[in-house]
């Protein structure tokens, strides 16, 4: 089921399978989300969790047990209900049910909001343990913005642009999708930005930074300044994707609080890098916010 959304000029579109906002435009109706097309990439804005990226061999150990799970998770491909529904905003939530149980083997409710602002949009994500053990999850978020946004432009003509400057390497991938043990590619010198290629993306996959000092981050034209702008405080990686070698018109900019597995990690859930875990009753609440640059 889809809901539109509108605030002024604004309009989106939120689908409940997977709980996604799969369309933005702004206020001169620009579509800002990249809108899948199967010849580079189908998705557009997955949820992902209760994992981040791919676990070892499919698989993850929950309390001495050995469960498996697909890449990035479950909640994408799962149905959400609405629970809250207004011109600007939608509350839908996923709950635990025999399939899931078969997964990841906790009672919990994940609710998601879209909410239309003035200049864009905030997603906030709220995760409850309702079970009576303790809860480990990752969360993070996969949106993929449109690069170029304008016909006449190239994916060459766009900057990431952080909100300060950086020290920071890129976390490097190996073949398995697993972050390899002490190898990083230099990326960030005393510097807030860098020219968007699609030469790191073939050789890579996924440009991927932990421990940055900026809690925002832009997608900006070099010269005309228009694109968007992501705040992700709270989010201790933000990662970088999209399809190099068919040099897809799309970035995802990638909040994430949680990884891929680490090639020495153990499989445990709860020692997973960046891992939450919530007590019984617990609950967490994250949010990203989008705001459009219209240069």
């Amino acid at each position: 089921m889809e809901i539109v959304l509108k605030k002024g000029c604004m309009e989106a579109v939120v689908t409940t399978k997977g709980g996604e906002l799969i369309s933005f435009k702004d206020g001169e109706g620009t579509e800002r989300i990249w809108q899948g097309d199967p010849e580079y990439w189908t998705g557009r804005n997955p949820l992902l969790f209760p994992v981040v990226g791919n676990l070892k061999e499919g698989k993850i150990k929950i309390n001495g047990e050995t469960y498996s799970m697909n890449r990035h998770g479950f909640a994408r491909e799962r149905e959400f209900v609405i629970t809250e529904q207004a011109e600007d905003h939608v509350v839908m939530e996923l709950r635990a049910d025999e399939d899931t149980l078969k997964k990841y083997p906790f009672n919990f409710k994940l609710q998601v909001c879209h909410r239309l602002e003035d200049s864009g949009f905030v997603t906030s994500f709220e995760i409850v343990n309702l079970d009576k053990r303790e809860m480990p999850f990752c969360i993070g978020a996969h949106t993929a913005f449109c690069c170029p946004v304008f016909a006449d432009e190239t994916f060459e003509d766009y900057d990431i642009v952080f909100d300060e400057k950086e020290q920071a390497d890129s976390l490097l991938l190996n073949s398995d999708g697993y972050i390899q043990k002490g190898k990083t590619v230099p990326f960030l010198r005393d510097s807030d930005r860098f020219a968007l290629n699609y030469e790191p993306f073939e050789k890579m996959d996924t440009v991927i930074f932990s421990g940055l000092k900026s809690t925002g981050v832009s997608l900006k034209h070099r010269l005309k300044g228009h694109g968007v702008h992501m705040d992700f405080e709270g989010f201790p990686f933000m990662a970088f994707w999209t399809k190099g070698a068919q040099r897809a018109p799309f970035i995802c900019i990638e909040p994430w609080h949680g990884c891929a597995a680490l090639e020495d990690e153990d499989g445990d859930f709860k020692h997973k890098e960046a891992c939450i875990c919530l007590q019984p009753g617990e609950r967490k609440e994250f949010l990203y916010k989008v705001k459009i640059l219209q240069g």
